[in-house]
C-alpha cells in the first residue's frame, strides 16, 4: 500500500518517525543507508578514454599510418607535424566536452535548496541533500520541496508540480486518505521533490529521497538513454570513411605506377633509395590530400558558435547541436515563460460608472470607487516581494498588489496603514478570500473570489459613490464586462466589501453574503515583446512554431494567434482529443494544428514523433522532469535555464533567460555555422584537389615530381589549419534567415559546394601546371620551386574567394574578416621563410629563384583567384527568400 492510501499515523509508523521528528543520532544512521538526497551523476567518461576515441576517424588513422611509415624511413619533422596537428584537435575535443559538462554542473549548483525541518523536537534548517526518510519537513510559500512526502499538517496548502505533471495549475493539498489508487497528479495528499510552494504552510514526512522520489527515477530512467548522431557527424563519418579509401588506393596507384618506372627504367640512381622516395612521395600525397586538420577545424567553428550563442543566452551542452540547430524546421515550445513573460499582469479593469467604466490612471481623478479596487486588491492579498527583490505567493495575487504599486498605492504603505485583523484564507470550494481592516474609521470586510461566485452572493453594486442594489440590468453589465473579458482568455477576478458592526469579534462563511461589488479586474500572462518578431522571422526561415502547453486551450489559442502563430485555418486541440486520434487521423491533421493545449508527458513525445516520421528536424522545449523523455527524443532538446536538473540532463541546449527569441537567435547561429564549416571544407578540398591535379598530371606525362614530400607537408601546415579557422568566424551572410531549413540527408557537398570546389580546385591546378611548364623550361629544380610557389600562394589567396560562394570579397567587404586578413598575411610571412638563404635547401628552392620568377608564380596564384570570383558571377543560382 503506498503512502497515500495510508492514515498519517500509519505512514509515520512504516517510516519509524513521529511529529518531533527524528533524533539527530537516528538521521545519521538513515543517511549512510540511504545516501544523499540527490541525484546521483552518471560517471563521467575517463578523459583518457575521451582522448583516444578522437583517433578512430578514418582519416586520422590513415595520418597515424602515414606519420608511422615516416618514422620508420626517419623523416622525424614530417611525423611530429602530423603528430602535432592530431593532438591539437583531440584536447580541443576534450576540453570541449568537460567544459559543456562544467556549465551544467555550474546551472545545477545553483538550484540546490535547503529544508527546514524538526529534529530531536526542535526546528532547525540544513541542506536538502541531508534529509532522509521519516525526517518531519515544514513548508512555505516561496520553498521548493526537498523530497517525496506524505502532507500530515495543511494551512491552504497549494503546490505548483507542473514540473512532473505538465500542470501550470497550483494543486490545493489536504491530509485525507486516498482510498483507490491513484495517479501522481491526483496525489492530493503527497508533495514530490522539486516542486513549488506558492501558497499557504504545510508539513510532510519525508518517504523517498535520491533516487527514490519521482524524480530520481525518471532520472534513472533517462540515464540509459542514446544518444543520435547528427546529420553532420553522420556525413563527416561517412565521408571520411569513403575518403580514407580512395586516399589509400591512390597512394597506392601513384607508388605502383612510380616503382615500375624505377624497376623498368634505365636510371643510374640506386633503386632502393629511388623506390623510398616514391613511397615517401605517396605517403606526402596521402598527407597532402587528407585535410588532417579538418576535424579541429570543424570543432573549433562549432566552439565558436556556441561562444555566440551563450552571448545570447544558450549554452550549448552537446557540441553538434550547433548545427542540428541550423537544419530545424519544427520548434515545439511551451508557451508560459518562453512565448509569454511568465508573470500575470493586470491588463484590464470594469467598474460600474455611466461615463468611464476604466480605471483612471491619475489617482487624483479618483473616487471612493477606484480606492476601494485598489485596497481590496492590495490587502485581501497574500503575496509580497521579499528582500530579494523575489515575488512570493501566487503569481495572481503578485499582479494585484503590482497592480496596486503601478496606480501610485504602495502594498506594504497600504498593509502598515490597515493592517490584517482577521482573514477567511482562500480555498478551491468556495472560490473566495476575505480579510477585515479598519479604514477610515470603519470595519470592513473585504472580499476577492471568481466572478460567478461574487456575483451570485453580492446584494449590492457601489455605483456613482453610492450603494444601490445589485439590480438585472447592473448584473447583465458586470456579466458582460465578464464575458468580454474571458473571450480574450482573461483570467478574471471580482472585489466586494461589506461594513462589520465593531463588535463582531469572529468572521464566518456566512458574512460573505451581501456584499457591495465593487469591480473587476483582468489579467494575463502577457507575450514577450520580441516573441512577435522572432515567430515572423522563424516563419521567414521556413521554420513552424507549435505551441504545447498545460494551460487552457483557450488561452492557448488567444497567445496563439496574438503573437502570430496560428493561422486562420489552423487549429488548437486538448490532449484529451489528442488521445481520441488514431496516428492516420494525426497524420492527416498534423499540418493544421498550431496549439496543443492540456497536454500529457506521452502526448508531447507523440508530437515529436509525428513530425520526425515526415524527415522534419524537429526542436523541443521544456522545464520539467515530465519533459525530459520529449526532450531526449527531440532532434534538439532545449531545457530552460530555471527547469528542472533532470530536464537539463536530457537537453542539448539550454536558455538562460527562457525566452522563444533565444531559439531563433540560435537557429540564425547554427545556419552561420554550419554554412562556414562549409566553407571551410571547401576551402580545405578545393585546395588539395588542385595539388592532386597537378600531381596526377605529372604522373600520367612522365613529368618530374611537382614538388617535394616537405613542401607538401609545409603546404598543409600553412594552409590547412588558420585560413579554415578565419572562414570559420565569418559573420552571417544576407539572407540567412530568409532560407527553407537544408534537407536531413543533405550532402556537405551540396548547395552548390561540391561546384566550388572542382571550380576552384581545377583553376588552382591549372595555375600549378602552367608555373611548373615555365619553370621546368630553365630546370627540374626551378620547376618545383615555381609550382611550390603558386601552389602555397593560391591557397593562401583562395581564402578571400572562399568567404562566400556567391558573393565576391568586394562585395562582402574586403577587410569585413580581420581574421582572414591576418591568416592570409601569417601565411605569406612563412611562405618567405622558405626563400631565407638557410631554408632554401630544405625547401629545394634554387638560388636563381629570384623576383621575377616569384612574381610569375604569385601572378598565376591572382590570376587564379580573380578567375574564382569572376565565377561566382556566372554560376551564381538566383536567390529564393524560401
Amino acid at each position: 500500500m503506498e503512502a497515500y492510501q495510508k492514515k498519517t499515523a500509519d505512514v509515520l509508523e512504516s517510516v519509524n518517525s513521529s511529529q518531533k521528528g527524528l533524533s539527530n543520532k537516528e538521521a545519521k544512521a538513515r543517511l549512510d543507508k540511504y545516501g544523499y538526497n540527490e541525484i546521483e551523476d552518471k560517471e563521467k567518461v575517463p578523459t583518457w578514454k575521451l582522448f583516444l576515441e578522437t583517433f578512430k576517424d578514418p582519416m586520422v588513422i590513415v595520418l597515424l599510418a602515414a606519420a608511422v611509415v615516416q618514422i620508420l624511413i626517419g623523416e622525424w619533422v614530417e611525423s611530429l607535424i602530423i603528430f602535432l596537428v592530431l593532438l591539437i584537435n583531440s584536447v580541443i575535443s576534450v576540453v570541449q566536452t568537460r567544459k559543456a559538462e562544467s556549465s551544467l554542473e555550474a546551472l545545477r549548483d545553483m538550484s540546490a535548496p535547503e529544508a527546514k525541518i524538526m529534529r530531536d523536537g526542535t526546528e532547525k534548517t540544513i541542506a536538502a541533500k541531508e534529509l532522509v526518510p521519516g525526517d518531519i519537513v515544514y513548508l512555505e510559500a516561496g520553498d521548493y520541496v526537498p523530497a517525496d512526502g506524505r502532507v500530515i499538517e495543511i494551512g491552504s496548502l497549494r503546490v505548483n508540480e507542473g514540473m512532473l505533471t505538465g500542470e501550470s495549475e497550483a494543486v490545493e493539498k489536504h491530509t485525507e486518505v486516498i482510498g483507490e489508487e491513484a495517479a501522481l497528479g491526483d496525489r492530493l495528499n503527497m508533495v514530490y521533490s522539486s516542486s513549488l510552494v506558492v501558497y499557504g504552510r504545510g508539513t510532510f514526512v519525508v518517504t523517498g529521497t535520491g533516487s527514490k522520489t519521482e524524480v530520481g527515477k525518471i532520472a534513472d530512467m533517462l540515464s540509459t538513454a542514446e544518444q543520435k548522431e547528427t546529420p553532420l557527424q553522420q556525413k563527416l563519418n561517412s565521408f571520411s570513411k569513403k575518403l580514407g579509401v580512395g586516399i589509400l588506393i591512390l597512394c597506392i596507384a601513384i607508388f605502383a605506377v612510380q616503382a615500375a618506372r624505377i624497376w623498368f627504367g634505365d636510371s643510374d640512381a640506386n633503386t632502393a633509395t629511388a623506390l623510398l622516395n616514391a613511397l615517401m612521395f605517396s605517403v606526402a600525397i596521402a598527407v597532402a590530400a587528407i585535410p588532417e586538420a579538418l576535424q579541429s577545424i570543424v570543432t573549433i567553428v562549432l566552439s565558436v558558435g556556441t561562444n555566440k550563442m551563450a552571448k545570447q543566452h544558450a549554452i550549448i551542452r552537446k557540441l553538434p547541436a550547433v548545427e542540428t540547430l541550423g537544419s530545424t524546421r519544427i520548434i515545439c515550445t511551451d508557451k508560459t515563460g518562453t512565448l509569454t513573460q511568465n508573470k500575470m499582469t493586470v491588463t484590464d479593469d470594469f467598474l460600474p460608472f455611466h461615463k468611464n467604466e476604466r480605471l483612471p490612471e491619475n489617482p487624483n481623478d479618483w473616487g471612493e470607487s477606484e480606492k476601494l479596487l485598489v485596497y481590496i486588491a492590495a490587502l485581501c492579498n497574500d503575496s509580497y516581494i521579499n528582500q530579494d527583490e523575489q515575488e512570493i505567493g501566487d503569481p495572481t495575487e503578485v499582479a494585484l498588489i503590482q497592480f496596486a504599486d503601478k496606480h501610485a498605492h504602495s502594498y506594504q504603505e497600504l498593509r502598515k496603514k490597515y493592517p490584517r485583523e482577521a482573514e477567511l484564507p482562500f480555498d478551491s470550494d468556495r472560490k473566495l478570500m476575505s480579510t477585515v481592516h479598519h479604514i477610515d474609521g470603519e470595519r470592513l470586510l473585504f472580499v476577492k473570489g471568481g466572478p460567478d461566485v461574487m456575483f451570485h452572493r453580492a446584494g449590492y453594486v457601489l455605483l456613482d459613490e453610492e450603494e444601490q442594489p445589485l439590480t438585472d440590468d447592473l448584473l447583465e453589465r458586470f456579466e458582460g464586462a465578464n464575458e468580454d473579458f474571458s473571450n480574450q482568455a482573461l483570467r478574471v477576478l471580482a472585489y466586494g466589501y461589506k461594513r462589520l458592526s465593531e463588535d463582531q469579534t469572529e468572521i464566518t462563511y456566512e458574512d460573505e453574503k451581501d456584499f457591495v461589488l465593487v469591480g473587476l479586474t483582468a489579467m494575463m500572462d502577457p507575450p514577450r515583446e520580441a516573441v512577435y518578431g522572432s515567430v515572423e522571422e522563424a516563419k521567414s526561415a521556413g521554420i513552424r512554431t507549435i505551441m504545447i502547453t498545460g494551460d487552457h486551450k483557450t488561452t492557448a489559442q488567444a497567445i496563439g494567434r496574438d503573437i502570430g502563430l496560428m493561422g486562420d485555418n489552423d487549429i488548437a486541440i486538448t490532449g484529451r482529443e489528442l488521445d481520441k486520434m488514431s496516428d492516420k487521423e494525426l497524420e492527416a491533421k498534423l499540418e493544421q494544428i498550431s496549439v496543443y493545449a492540456r497536454v500529457s508527458p506521452e502526448n508531447k513525445i507523440r508530437i515529436v514523433r509525428a513530425w520526425q516520421q515526415r524527415g522534419a528536424v524537429t526542436a523541443m522545449t521544456g522545464d520539467g522532469v515530465n519533459d525530459a523523455p520529449a526532450l531526449k527524443q527531440a532532434d534538439i532538446g532545449i531545457a530552460m535555464g530555471s527547469g528542472t536538473d533532470v530536464s537539463k540532463d536530457s537537453s542539448a541546449m539550454i536558455l538562460t533567460d527562457d525566452n522563444f527569441v533565444s531559439i531563433v537567435n540560435a537557429v540564425q547561429v547554427g545556419r552561420t555555422v554550419f554554412d562556414n564549416i562549409k566553407k571551410a571544407i571547401g576551402y580545405l578540398f578545393a585546395g588539395n584537389l588542385g595539388a592532386i591535379i597537378a600531381i596526377l598530371y605529372a604522373v600520367i606525362f612522365n613529368l618530374p615530381n611537382p614538388f617535394t614530400a616537405l613542401q607538401l607537408l609545409f603546404i598543409n601546415l600553412v594552409n590547412d589549419s588558420l585560413p579554415a579557422i578565419a572562414l570559420g568566424v565569418e559573420k552571417s551572410e544576407a539572407g540567412v534567415m530568409k532560407r527553407k531549413p537544408r534537407p536531413v540527408n543533405e550532402g556537405i557537398f551540396a548547395g552548390g559546394t561540391l561546384q566550388t570546389v572542382l571550380t576552384r580546385g581545377i583553376l588552382i591546378a591549372a595555375a600549378v601546371i602552367i608555373s611548373f611548364y615555365i619553370g621546368l623550361s630553365h630546370s627540374n629544380e626551378m620547376g618545383v620551386a615555381m609550382a611550390f610557389t603558386t601552389l602555397i600562394m593560391s591557397r593562401t589567396l583562395q581564402t578571400f574567394a572562399a568567404r562566400s560562394n556567391t558573393q565576391t570579397s568586394v562585395k562582402l567587404g574586403f577587410f569585413s574578416n580581420k581574421y582572414v586578413i591576418g591568416a592570409v598575411v601569417l601565411g605569406f610571412v612563412l611562405y618567405c621563410i622558405t626563400l631565407l638563404p638557410f631554408a632554401r635547401e630544405v625547401f629545394n628552392i634554387p638560388p636563381e629563384f629570384g623576383l621575377t620568377e616569384w612574381g610569375i608564380a604569385t601572378g598565376l596564384a591572382v590570376a587564379g583567384v580573380i578567375c574564382m570570383e569572376i565565377a561566382k558571377v556566372f554560376f551564381k543560382k538566383p536567390s529564393k527568400a524560401e
